[in-house]
C-alpha cells in the first residue's frame, strides 16, 4: 500500500479509470434511458476519460507530463476540459479540475491533500451546474468527499477506501432522491460512472483488485500537421466493426480520397480520411459496422486562408447536427455544422475546432441538444480567450436551429442578431417521435418495449403502437396552441411516406398552416417536429 499519490500513480489511475469505464460503458448508458434511446452517459464519460489519458501521456502532439505530479494533474484537468462530452463529461472535467488544483501543490499528495482534493472536486462539480439537483453525480461526489473527510489520520488507503465506499452508498440513495430515477428503478448514470472511477482509485492506491475487468483501450492516433490541400473534407469517426470488415472498408475509402488511416483492434477502430464526398465516407462506415463520434471538417478555401492569417471580419453560425441531412441544411445556410447527437455528442475540442475553423471574429453556436449546451458554453469560453466573440443560443432541438437560421442576418449588429435568433428559436415548439427501448413509467403512463413515444418539448406526452397515429396526435397537440408553420424532419429509421401522410393530415385539417418536410437523417428519432 502506498502512502502518497505521485505522478506515476495518478497516470495509472487515469488508465485504470478509462479501462473500467470501457467495461461499464454500456451498463451506464442503459441507466439513463428513461425510456428514450438517447442514453450515452457511459460513452460520454469514457470519451472524456480517453482525452485525459491522451493528455497525461502526451498523445496528439502534447508534451508528456513526465514524473511531475503538478504537471500531470494539470494535464489531466486540461485533457478533461477539451475532451468533455455531454453534461456528464463537463461535470467530470470540473471534478477533475478541482482535484488537480490541490494535487498540483506538492511533489506528492498524502492523505490530507487527497481529502482536500476530493472536497474541492465536489465543490467545483456543483459550481459547474447552474441549478444543482440532488440525486445526481453531484450527490455522489459530495458523499465521496464526506467519506474521505471522516478519516482523520494519515492513512491514504483508508481515505480513498472510505471515499469509494461512501460514494457507493450515495449512489444507492440517488434512486430515492430523484423521482425520475425512482420511477425507472435505476440509480443515477453519472454517479455510477464516478463510483467506477473511485473504485479504481482505491485499487491503485491499496493494491486491491477492482470488480471491473481491464478492457482493451483504443489510443487515438496523433496525426501530423499537413498542408491544407486536396479534398474538401476531413472525416473522422470511431467504428465498431469486425476485423474482417476493415479490409474492404480501407479499400472503399481509398477510392474516395487520401490521408487514409484506419487503426485499432478488438472491434473498435479509429477512421480518418480526406474526401470530397463526406457522406459517402460515413456511409462506408455504416456498411462496415457502427460509426459514432463522427466529425466532419470542411476545408473550404476561405477557411484555409482564415486558419493561416487569422479570423476575418464577419459572422458564422456553428450548428450541431444529429444527421447528415440536417448537417447539409445547416451548411447550406453558409454556416458550419458539427455532427453529433445521442450516443455521439461532440466534445469541447470538437466544438472549439469548429468555432476556430469558422474563420470569422463573430460566431453564434447552436447546440440543439440540452446535453450539448454545457459543452458548447465551455468551448465558447475557450474561444473568447483568443479574442473571438462567441454567443451560445439555448437551442434544445434541431428544429429550433432551423427557425433561428431563418431569421439570421449577418448585416445586423451582433447582439441584435443573437436576440432575434434566440427569439425565433424560443417561439418554436418542438416534438419528437421515437420508440421505447425499455419498460418505464413516464408522464403519459407506463410504456412497454417497442411502444411509439411522442415527446412534446422534451417530455413524453403520447404513447401508442403506430408511428403515424402518434405523429398525428403530436402535431395536433402542438397546433392546439396555434401555429403558422409545421416543420417535419425525417430520420433514417422513418418508414417511407410517414412525413407526407402527416403533412396531408395537416393540410386537410388546417389548410391555413404551411408544412415543410426535410430529410434529416438523424438516428433514434424517426421524426422531429417544429411548430412556429
Amino acid at each position: 500500500m502506498t502512502e502518497a499519490l505521485d505522478a506515476a500513480l495518478l497516470r495509472r489511475w487515469c488508465h485504470a479509470g478509462l479501462a473500467a469505464l470501457g467495461v461499464a460503458r454500456e451498463e451506464i448508458d442503459a441507466l439513463n434511458v428513461f425510456p428514450v434511446p438517447d442514453g450515452d452517459t457511459g460513452t460520454n464519460l469514457f470519451l472524456t476519460m480517453e482525452a485525459v489519458v491522451d493528455a497525461v501521456e502526451g498523445a496528439g502532439g502534447l508534451i508528456p507530463a513526465g514524473d511531475d505530479l503538478g504537471a500531470t494533474a494539470k494535464a489531466m484537468a486540461r485533457g478533461a476540459l477539451l475532451g468533455a462530452r455531454g453534461n456528464s463529461g463537463v461535470i467530470l472535467s470540473q471534478w477533475l479540475h478541482g482535484a488537480a488544483e490541490v494535487l498540483a501543490e506538492a511533489p506528492v499528495a498524502r492523505a490530507d491533500a487527497v481529502r482536500r482534493a476530493l472536497a474541492l472536486a465536489a465543490t467545483q462539480a456543483y459550481a459547474a451546474v447552474a441549478e444543482p439537483v440532488e440525486g445526481t453525480v453531484l450527490s455522489v461526489a459530495r458523499a465521496a468527499a464526506d467519506g474521505a473527510d471522516d478519516i482523520r489520520d494519515d492513512d491514504l488507503g483508508a481515505v480513498v477506501t472510505a471515499a469509494a465506499r461512501e460514494a457507493a452508498v450515495g449512489l444507492a440513495l440517488t434512486t430515492e432522491q430523484l423521482p425520475s430515477l425512482a420511477r425507472a428503478g435505476v440509480v443515477d448514470a453519472g454517479g455510477r460512472g464516478l463510483v467506477v472511477l473511485l473504485d479504481c482509485l482505491q485499487s491503485v492506491v491499496t493494491g486491491t483488485s477492482v470488480e471491473h475487468a481491464a478492457a482493451p483501450v483504443l489510443r487515438r492516433l496523433a496525426l501530423a500537421a499537413e498542408p491544407i490541400t486536396g479534398p474538401a473534407y476531413e472525416v473522422m469517426y470511431l467504428l465498431e466493426a469486425s476485423q474482417e470488415s476493415v479490409g474492404p472498408l480501407r479499400e472503399q475509402l481509398a477510392t474516395l480520397g487520401d490521408s487514409l488511416l484506419v487503426v485499432g483492434g478488438d472491434g473498435l477502430w479509429n477512421v480518418h480520411v480526406h474526401v470530397d464526398d463526406a457522406g459517402a465516407a460515413v456511409e462506408a462506415g455504416v456498411g462496415a459496422g457502427r460509426p459514432h463520434r463522427i466529425q466532419i471538417t470542411h476545408f473550404g478555401e476561405q477557411r484555409r486562408l482564415a486558419l493561416v492569417s487569422g479570423p476575418e471580419p464577419g459572422r458564422t453560425v456553428v450548428s450541431v447536427a444529429p444527421g447528415l441531412g440536417l448537417a447539409a441544411l445547416f451548411d447550406a445556410s453558409g454556416g458550419v455544422s458539427v455532427l453529433g447527437g445521442p450516443g455521439a455528442r461532440p466534445s469541447t475540442a470538437d466544438l472549439l475546432a469548429a468555432i476556430r475553423s469558422a474563420g470569422t471574429v463573430e460566431v453564434v453556436v447552436l447546440p440543439n441538444d440540452p446535453d450539448t449546451r454545457a459543452v458548447a458554453e465551455t468551448a465558447a469560453h475557450q474561444a473568447r480567450e483568443t479574442g473571438l466573440r462567441v454567443a451560445v443560443l439555448p437551442t434544445t432541438a434541431p428544429v429550433q436551429a432551423l427557425a433561428a437560421l431563418a431569421v439570421h442576418d449577418r448585416e445586423r449588429r451582433f447582439d441584435d442578431d443573437v436576440v432575434t435568433m434566440t427569439a425565433a428559436a424560443g417561439a418554436t415548439r418542438h416534438g419528437e417521435l421515437t420508440v421505447a427501448v425499455r419498460e418505464a413509467m413516464t408522464m403519459a403512463g407506463v410504456c412497454q418495449v417497442g411502444d411509439v413515444l411522442g415527446l412534446l418539448d422534451g417530455d413524453i406526452a403520447v404513447i401508442g403502437r403506430d408511428l403515424l397515429q402518434v405523429g398525428i396526435e403530436v402535431v395536433d397537440r402542438m397546433l392546439g396552441g396555434g401555429g403558422e408553420l409545421v416543420t417535419l424532419v425525417v430520420g433514417d429509421e422513418a418508414p417511407t411516406g410517414l412525413a407526407d401522410r402527416i403533412a396531408g393530415h395537416v393540410q386537410r385539417s388546417r389548410p391555413e398552416v404551411e408544412v415543410v418536410v426535410y430529410e434529416g437523417g438523424q438516428p433514434a428519432f424517426p421524426l422531429l417536429v417544429g411548430v412556429e
